[in-house]
């Protein structure tokens, strides 16, 4: 059976509100909860960045069943490997073991503000390897040294970890981050319902894990409303990552975005408040054979009517898929 997930999404409200939906969201019903790791938001007209580790940790103690994962931490940067390691394990025991860490190879967006530059995809893919070897090691529980082309680690280790670990998720966009995530992963993350990415994901290593994946809508009675609101904070969505990855920040995306209209976002995000339409833009996911898919309701002011409407409608539907 699909399970359904709520993003928290940093880049649209506060930590505050963050904790607060978390927890409106685990009454609704909603099987997991998965956050966004970001630096920047996507657009100006979203209006936040809160950090997304601090704010997972108030979470993880203030819920109590729903399972917890990062959609997705970047580990290459702007974090070393070995704190996001550390960051992990912690948010693992304060959840109980509900937590999954999950990875990618990150964005220009957040990761510039380090001040060393963006590489190109293939640099990006070999750090990231390297990332992913150091984490696993380090979840391992011993002391750990590593000498990579890009990382370094010197005698570290974990005092505190779960047992088992957290598990590793990794985001893919296409063959190489297919055969890495085949290779390191206990789960395969996309964002898009392409049946190529299982299929290669299977190729490498990843046949019967989890394929995550996740669903921007926009809900409001006011379907015209909707359509505006999803226009204004979401028009970036349709970029592509190999696009999205390269951008440096939000007036790059606003420029990038810019000859997207309204009904170009209408045909790509459900808007409004049919269940129906939801129901089939996931059934593209599960046809593709995801197992888990997590929404997105785009605006962060308007959770409240989104969580009521998921637990009286939406996932009551979803379920008969």
């Amino acid at each position: 059976m699909v399970r359904y997930g709520y993003t928290l999404m940093t880049e649209q409200s506060g930590p505050a509100a963050l904790v607060r939906d978390a927890l409106a969201a685990e009454r609704a019903g909603f099987d997991f909860e998965v956050i966004s790791d970001h630096y920047f938001p996507w657009l100006d007209s979203q209006g936040h960045a809160p950090n997304a580790w601090v704010t997972l940790g108030a979470v993880a103690s203030a819920t109590e069943q729903v399972e917890l994962m990062t959609y997705v931490t970047c580990p290459i940067m702007r974090y070393h490997p070995a704190v996001v390691a550390q960051q992990a394990a912690t948010a693992g025991l304060l959840s109980g073991g509900r937590f999954t860490l999950g990875l990618g190879a990150g964005e220009n967006l957040n990761e510039h503000v380090v001040g060393r530059g963006w590489p190109p995809a293939n640099v990006r893919h070999e750090m990231f390897v390297e990332a992913v070897e150091i984490i696993t090691a380090l979840f391992g529980g011993g002391y750990v040294s590593y000498v990579g082309s890009h990382h370094r680690v010197d005698s570290a280790k974990l005092w505190d970890v779960g047992d088992p670990p957290p598990r590793v998720g990794i985001a893919v966009s296409g063959e190489q981050s297919c055969r890495i995530a085949g290779r390191h992963a206990d789960a395969m993350i996309a964002v898009e319902p392409t049946p190529d990415l299982g299929e290669r994901f299977d190729a490498h290593g990843g046949r019967g894990k989890p394929r995550i994946g996740q669903l921007p809508v926009c809900y409001d009675t006011d379907k015209d409303a909707a359509v505006e609101r999803a226009h204004d904070q979401f028009r970036w969505f349709g970029g592509g990552w190999h696009v999205n990855a390269e951008l440096p920040g939000t007036a790059a995306f606003a420029a990038a975005s810019q000859y997207v209209r309204k009904e170009d976002v209408a045909e790509s995000i459900p808007c409004g408040d049919d269940p129906e339409a939801v129901v089939a833009a996931v059934r593209d996911f599960v046809d593709a054979g995801f197992t888990d898919v997590a929404l997105v309701q785009i605006g962060g002011e308007h959770q409240d009517g989104f969580l009521e409407w998921s637990e009286k409608e939406l996932l009551p539907a979803l379920r008969e898929l």
